[in-house]
């Protein structure tokens, strides 16, 4: 694969036996030339635990305290006084069987889906259309609330969910290489937190094995995660 002259210059410049601490890693991503757009920094952890087993199943949401940086639009499935809490927290889009068939015609333009749960009989019928995107409100991701004005207003503000994939992997975007290396370490270190209160009771062994972080277009930097995880809990 063909890669750009900016991760070239990274990845010479970085020790592939070494483990970085956070601080250092930001920093090698935030002094490497940028591309012409702001790009992501996404933190990947490896788990030790088997996904197959729904025992083990990770899963969650965590608000990061610097937002993602993206803008993230909400659609939400509800009527009456829980339509108008909607419409007040900013929702992007708010219905109910108007909602559902304007989806049915084709439209996804949003980014989640929240439904109280009154309405779920109806978004239902989106299985098929919003499942295999991903944007099916779910009670285990906080989608599916009574609460939707406190929900929208934590999904726009940089809430997100995260999943374990089959692999024991969970990968999230984590801020723009923009910010502040503070914010963007404030940042990972509230995820990573939320994926340690996310540990099943069954997982046995060492729980975290491996971490990096990279940017859009740059290679990933293998994370000191011992180091890390020590630092959280001082």
């Amino acid at each position: 694969m063909k890669r750009s002259k900016n991760y070239r210059e990274l990845r010479e410049k970085l020790d592939r036996t070494k483990r970085y601490s956070l601080a250092d890693a930001l920093e090698l991503l935030k002094g490497n030339p940028v591309a012409k757009f702001d790009e992501s920094v996404e933190l990947a952890l490896r788990l030790g635990v088997n996904p197959k087993h729904a025992d083990q199943m990770v899963r969650g949401t965590v608000a990061l305290p610097h937002g993602t940086g993206s803008v993230v639009r909400v659609a939400v499935f509800a009527q009456g006084e829980k339509a108008t809490e909607a419409e007040e927290a900013d929702a992007d889009a708010v219905g109910a069987d108007d909602l559902v068939e304007k989806i049915q015609g084709g439209w996804t333009d949003f980014d989640v889906a929240v439904a109280t749960p009154d309405m779920m009989r109806f978004v239902g019928k989106l299985g098929k259309v919003l499942g295999p995107r991903g944007l099916m409100p779910n009670p285990k991701a906080g989608t599916v609330t009574q609460d939707v004005g406190r929900t929208v207003r934590e999904l726009k503000a940089g809430r997100i969910e995260f999943r374990v994939d089959k692999q024991s992997n969970i990968a999230a975007a984590v801020g723009k290489l923009s910010f502040d290396s503070e914010k963007l370490f404030e940042n990972v270190v509230a995820f990573v937190e939320a994926i340690n209160r996310a540990k099943p009771a069954t997982a046995k062994g060492a729980y975290f094995l491996g971490a990096s972080v990279c940017s859009s277009m740059s290679p990933g930097i293998k994370l000191d995660y011992q180091g890390l995880l020590a630092s959280m809990k001082k």
